[in-house]
């Protein structure tokens, strides 16, 4: 008997490019889990740290209040974001809404303003990293940063690449993994969802699933940069995996021999919530959790059909 979709594990990332924190349930809002990228490092000119310029942004543990991932839970006065980082010490940030703003914040194509974390947390990314630095959160009651329009027109996200969700399941890394000179961790590429029982790459073919009520659209496939060959244990980059071994099977030119190929490669599904057939009309929040069953409502006929 085939063993149903089951949610494995579920992922946030407070800080875009630090650490995730893995969570028993997770809060889903039209833009991505609730605090899920909603903090940027920046340089001195206001724009965006990754772990493509700043590896070392892999070692930065994060920490939310356990009753941060409860449905309708609002910050108070005492709760705050805790960051770690091997020779630093603890940095506390109040979840309340600071009262700064800081202007000309930008991120690849967008631009706009944040809230800014004040002094204290300017500083200790600024020792860290070794650099000037700042630490911004996305203002979702004056910004959108809208994801590309060409394949999910009218939605947006906060400090995520380009779309609020990323799929991926444990049966295409473990594919992946046997073809590894050395295996890697699912950490390598940041999904907030990962899915038991599926296939290996079943999730390519995904334009539709449901999760409890929740309808989530597939996009397209998850293409994948060089910021999944550093170690997230060492924050140290590997010169080529697995980039390497996904360019032999994962690359466009092998998934969609008959377009034009750009050197892509790719790992998961990058998807959106679409409220507007999801039971409450995107009204409100709703919570999934780890175990919950994911239904396929619909497939694309093939990968090559699959947008990239």
């Amino acid at each position: 008997m085939e063993q149903p979709l089951t949610i494995q594990s579920l992922f946030i990332y407070p800080i875009k490019s630090c650490r995730g924190i893995s969570v028993s349930q997770a809060t889903v809002t039209p833009t991505g889990f609730q605090w899920d990228r909603y903090w940027l490092v920046v340089n001195s000119k206001g724009r965006a740290y990754t772990q493509k310029l700043e590896p070392k942004l892999a070692l930065v543990e994060q920490e939310l209040p356990k009753e941060a991932f409860f449905e309708d839970w609002e910050p108070t006065m005492t709760s705050f974001l805790v960051v770690r980082a091997p020779g630093m010490e603890p940095l506390k940030i109040p979840m309340t809404n600071p009262s700064s703003v800081a202007e000309g914040v930008s991120m690849w194509e967008w631009s706009g303003s944040a809230f800014e974390e004040g002094e204290d947390a300017a500083k200790w990314f600024s020792d860290y990293l070794g650099k000037q630095s700042r630490l911004v959160r996305f203002n979702k009651e004056t910004e959108t940063r809208p994801s590309p329009p060409e394949f999910a027109a009218g939605y947006s996200t906060t400090f995520a690449n380009t779309f609020p969700f990323m799929v991926a399941s444990q049966a295409s890394l473990d594919q992946l993994n046997t073809l590894l000179p050395e295996p890697v961790p699912i950490d390598r590429f940041r999904p907030n969802i990962l899915v038991d029982n599926c296939d290996p790459f079943g999730e390519d073919l995904w334009d539709e699933i449901k999760i409890n009520d929740l309808v989530f659209q597939g996009v397209r496939l998850c293409s994948r940069c060089k910021l999944t060959t550093v170690n997230q244990e060492t924050g140290v980059p590997d010169a080529t995996e697995p980039i390497e071994t996904l360019m032999k099977f994962r690359s466009d030119k092998v998934l969609m021999p008959d377009k034009k190929p750009h050197g892509k490669v790719f790992f998961g599904k990058d998807m959106v919530w679409n409220w507007n057939i999801s039971n409450n009309q995107g009204k409100g929040k709703k919570t999934i959790k780890v175990g919950d069953s994911i239904s396929v409502l619909r497939k694309m006929p093939s990968r090559a059909e699959a947008a990239v």
